[in-house]
């Protein structure tokens, strides 16, 4: 059976990528038909669409003959899933506030279809609380949020906000098709009614972190020493990034503050790009408050005093280049005396011997609530497999090998279980 999809396209510059998502939704055999906001009209007109999708295309609530013949009722039900790409902040904050004041969302209030709302916006948008905010409301109302690219912005800024590839966004459009035919994205939603249970058991658990903010860092820093040397280690990001969707999928706004790595953005994580110790020490702290911090980060003990501007060349002594090194910030000890101190901080000691002894020791110069110490002297960084210990002031709790999306599970429901209102 052909499927079909109501495709909303609201005002940003990337509305012009619709164009492109359209046309690989019909070489796919997907029936589209498209709905365009008054502002979206600005970046691309009904009569490009239309003749994309072989169908009419919808602008106006009012249309009378539009809605003797269809109806905004049966228009918006009448897809096997409703897309919103390129989803504007402001579409975004209306969609999470049941704002329906045009064509476009009223559909979205009256669909009783999966939603998927695709994004995009200028990173400064993007990372501001009351977006965060909605995009939290949403995902607890079952609308489903792909995570913006990150990259250059056609307001010279750069960061997270990119509209994703067309490819990717029917990747996902696909991935949602392929769901139970009786699957229903409010099902574990309240009913409001006065004398209606709220949240049942089986919805928290499913979503224990719904509510809870969880700030995490991960991959190595780079330390320039001239424009194409640097310090650093071989962390490869995947534990932090695992540990990351782990959150996301038990509810929780994720912030993932991610060093120099070359891994996919975890579905519903918000991502902040940097390099250096310093760099990430402002990320972390522009993030909070948070309800859980988790420090994965290999972050770079030194940093080189002044880097130099040109690369530095042998001179023939057979001397190296003298390094003034001087000690990077402590963003875990940071954190641990911080103003805004999440309610719980844990860190990672990546260690090679006497795990557990230098674990405990850090566990109290720091400040951190728990400390998890994996043992990497052998292929751990950048491998797919680890084996962690989880200090505390009460116990050492030892794990035995397994895959990394496995420890990021297992530590997420700890997490879970710690941050419960029910936690002694």
């Amino acid at each position: 059976m052909t499927s079909r999809i109501l495709l909303i396209i609201s005002g940003g510059i990337a509305a012009y990528k619709s164009l492109e998502l359209v046309r690989l939704l019909r070489k796919r055999g997907m029936t589209v038909r498209a709905v365009l906001t008054q502002s979206a009209q600005q970046f691309v007109t009904p009569l490009s669409l239309g003749a994309l999708t072989e169908n009419p295309v919808f602008t106006d609530l009012f249309n009378l003959k539009d809605e003797q013949e269809i109806g905004h009722i049966q228009l918006s039900r009448q897809a096997d899933l409703v897309v919103v790409a390129p989803a504007t902040a402001n579409i975004l904050a209306k969609m999470a506030n049941g704002i329906a004041d045009d064509l476009a969302t009223t559909l979205l209030l009256a669909t009783d279809k999966p939603v998927l709302a695709v994004p995009a916006m200028n990173v400064r948008m993007w990372h501001h609380r009351a977006t965060q905010r909605n995009l939290e409301r949403l995902h607890a109302d079952g609308v489903h949020i792909m995570t913006p690219d990150d990259g250059a912005m056609a307001c010279g800024e750069y960061g997270t906000g990119r509209l994703p590839e067309p490819d990717a966004i029917v990747a996902e459009i696909e991935r949602l098709l392929a769901l139970p035919k009786g699957f229903d994205p409010l099902a574990d939603q309240p009913d409001f009614a006065e004398d209606a249970p709220q949240f049942s058991t089986s919805s928290e658990t499913n979503a224990p972190l719904r509510g809870k903010h969880v700030l995490i860092t991960a991959g190595p820093t780079h330390e320039p020493i001239d424009p194409v040397r640097y310090i650093a280690n071989r962390s490869s990001g995947k534990q932090g990034f695992a540990i990351a969707a782990a959150a996301a999928q038990a509810g929780a706004r994720v912030t993932l503050v991610a060093g120099p790595v070359h891994l996919p953005t975890p579905q519903g994580v918000t991502r902040i790009d940097v390099e250096t110790a310093r760099e990430m020490l402002v990320a972390v702290e522009s993030a909070l408050p948070a309800d859980a911090a988790i420090m994965v980060a290999a972050v770079a003990d030194w940093r080189t005093a002044d880097a130099a501007d040109q690369k530095l060349k042998k001179d023939g002594s057979g001397q190296p280049a003298p390094l003034a090194l001087v000690e990077n910030p402590d963003i875990l000890a940071t954190l641990g005396r911080h103003a805004q101190r999440p309610t719980l901080l844990i860190g990672f000691a990546a260690e090679t011997q006497k795990i557990a002894d230098h674990a405990q020791a850090k566990l109290a110069r720091k400040g951190a609530d728990w400390i998890v110490a994996n043992d990497v002297s052998g292929d751990v960084m950048g491998g797919d497999a680890n084996s962690v210990q989880i200090v505390t002031a009460s116990g050492i709790d030892a794990w035995p090998v397994m895959p990394k999306s496995l420890v990021a599970e297992k530590l997420i429901e700890k997490v879970a279980d710690a941050l419960s209102p029910h936690a002694d």
